[in-house]
């Protein structure tokens, strides 16, 4: 009873103290003794009405490409989604299309940005996220080496591999890790990688040939444009032969027949 007197007492004094301010002065007051509780109230606020925006207007993903590696001044994100929902058919209202260009991944690089990417890229795979991976020769062969993708030749329908014919991409299924010291991942894991020689066109040249992705030619559009330009001005190669840009399809990809389409729509 005492402690609700004091409550009440309370309140009238602070009542008394404001009664003869003016506007200013009340909202003086009350932002002196209040400052901390109307923050942490907006706060809370703007949060809640955040995240009712964000479950409101999230949209699932009709097809994700992680684009790796890619010179980002000669992409367009947005531009090439819309194109692509647009040619594949996909219901903008209710799906999303996304070519991810902001992943840089590198075996030299030991930054905490590099990493992150690395991180981000496993955690989409195990996930099932990533429908596409398109990345320079040394960066899709160490994914390539661990088994990640399909066989296009087993997934693709005939039409879609008749426009990118003598164009797979195959990996040595006789070198993939298995635990022990007569595998490797790259070029900087071998003992003499000069010495060692393969062209990932011709699956002559391997123990075990798995065709696991498709070399894009020069009239595809991601090639059109230049964003892997780089590789042939600084003369990039890879186990004896000038880097390709290769395109795959994990394994966890549940979107088999949108790739199809993306494949055709490089080519328009």
């Amino acid at each position: 009873m005492s402690s609700q007197m004091s409550i009440h007492e309370e309140i009238k004094e602070q009542q008394q103290k404001t009664k003869d301010m003016s506007l200013k002065g009340k909202l003086s007051y009350f932002w002196y003794y209040y400052k901390v509780h109307t923050i942490v109230t907006v706060m809370v606020i703007g949060f809640f009405i955040m995240f009712i925006y964000q479950y409101v207007t999230n949209k699932d993903y009709a097809f994700y490409a992680a684009v790796i590696n890619a010179d980002i001044n000669y992409i367009e994100n947005n531009q090439w989604g819309d194109e692509f929902a647009e040619y594949a058919g996909v219901d903008t209202e209710k799906y999303q299309v996304y070519l991810d260009t902001s992943i840089a991944l590198s075996d030299n690089d030991s930054t905490q940005y590099s990493i992150s990417n690395t991180e981000k890229l496993l955690a989409m795979l195990q996930a099932g996220a990533i429908d596409v991976i398109v990345a320079d020769t040394e960066t899709f062969e160490k994914y390539a080496q661990n088994g990640y993708f399909m066989n296009p030749e087993e997934v693709l329908p005939p039409d879609i591999l008749a426009q990118y014919e003598d164009c797979l991409y195959y990996t040595d299924a006789a070198t993939f890790d298995n635990g022990d010291d007569d595998t490797f991942y790259t070029e900087s894991e071998l003992e003499n990688p000069a010495d060692y020689v393969i062209n990932h066109r011709d699956p002559s040249t391997m123990e075990n040939p798995v065709a696991v992705g498709i070399c894009l030619p020069e009239d595809t559009k991601l090639m059109e444009i230049g964003c892997y330009d780089y590789l042939e001005d600084l003369n990039i190669s890879y186990q004896g032969y000038p880097s390709d840009v290769v395109l795959g399809i994990p394994l966890s990809s549940t979107k088999v027949d949108t790739v199809g389409k993306f494949l055709s729509f490089l080519k328009e």
